[in-house]
C-alpha cells in the first residue's frame, strides 16, 4: 500500500524526515502539496466556514482542505492509501500492518494513531489483522488508511459542513472505522509522552496562530451540543462487547 504525505513546500525538514522513515519501512509514497491559508477554498470569509461548532483558525481551514484533497485523491484513484501528515512518526511494524489490511475491504478507515485519549473499540480483534472495530475516536488525523468508499463518504460530509480534519473523521459514523492495536503512529508532539526521543523538532502552524477572538454563535453552540449528544448516543449503542481504552503505542 502506498502512502500520501501532506506537506507544505516550506517544510523541507519534515518532508526529509518522512522520506527517510518511509524508505526505511519500505513504504512507497507520494507527496501531496498542502493547502495554505492563501490557497484555501472556499476563502476564509465564505459562510461555509461558519457551519462548524466554533470559529476556525485559517490554518485549521487549510488543514481540513488538505485532508479533503487527500480524500479526493483516494476516491479518484480506486485503491486504499495511507494518508500521513508530515509530523507522523511510524513504528517498525507499520509496513507489515499495511500489507495485512490492504485486502480487507470492509475496513473503510483504519487509524494507526494514538494520541493519549481513550477510544471506544470492540474487544474482539479482526481475524485478518491486528485491529479492532473503532466505535468512537476523539482526535487524531496524522496517520490513517482510507479506502475509496470511505473517501466518498468523507467528501460528502465535508461538502455539507466544515470542521477540524480529525473531527470529521471521528464523527463520520457511516464510515466503517478500525483501530490498529497496538497503535503504530503518533505525532511528533506526542513522542516524549510516549517515551520516544523526537526524531526532529518542529512547531505546529496551527499552534502558532492565535485563537479567533469571536465567540461561537448561537448556531455554532447548538451544533456543538448536537455533536456531543450524537457522541453520547454512539457510546451507549456500542457499549456491549466494547471497551474504552487508551490504545498503547507499539514498542512503548
Amino acid at each position: 500500500m502506498r502512502a500520501l504525505v501532506i506537506n507544505l513546500w516550506s517544510e523541507g525538514t519534515r518532508m526529509g524526515f518522512m522520506a527517510e522513515q518511509l524508505g526505511r519501512l519500505g513504504i512507497a509514497f507520494e507527496r501531496l502539496e498542502a493547502v495554505t491559508p492563501e490557497t484555501v477554498t472556499p476563502p476564509p470569509g465564505d459562510p461555509y466556514w461558519r457551519l462548524w461548532e466554533r470559529p476556525l483558525r485559517v490554518t485549521e481551514m487549510a488543514a481540513m482542505a488538505s485532508h479533503r484533497a487527500a480524500w479526493a485523491r483516494v476516491a479518484a484513484g480506486g485503491e486504499p492509501l495511507l494518508i500521513l501528515e508530515d509530523d507522523a512518526v511510524l513504528m517498525s511494524g507499520a509496513g507489515d500492518f499495511l500489507a495485512d489490511v490492504a485486502t480487507i475491504a470492509e475496513a473503510e478507515l483504519v487509524t494507526l494513531e494514538t494520541r493519549g485519549r481513550r477510544k471506544l473499540i470492540a474487544k474482539a480483534p479482526h481475524p485478518g489483522a491486528p485491529m479492532h472495530r473503532l466505535w468512537q475516536d476523539r482526535t487524531g488525523a496524522a496517520a490513517y488508511v482510507l479506502r475509496p468508499s470511505g473517501a466518498e463518504k468523507l467528501l460528502a460530509r465535508a461538502a455539507r459542513a466544515p470542521g477540524l480534519a480529525d473531527a470529521i473523521l471521528c464523527s463520520a459514523y457511516d464510515v466503517a472505522a478500525w483501530q490498529a492495536v497496538p497503535a503504530l503512529a503518533c505525532q511528533l508532539d506526542q513522542c516524549e509522552a510516549e517515551g520516544i526521543a523526537p526524531p526532529i523538532r518542529t512547531e505546529s502552524a496551527i499552534a502558532r496562530e492565535p485563537r479567533p477572538t469571536a465567540a461561537p454563535s448561537p448556531d455554532q453552540r447548538r451544533r456543538r451540543l448536537a455533536a456531543q449528544l450524537r457522541m453520547a448516543a454512539r457510546h451507549a449503542a456500542h457499549l456491549i462487547g466494547s471497551e474504552r481504552v487508551r490504545v498503547p503505542l507499539a514498542g512503548s
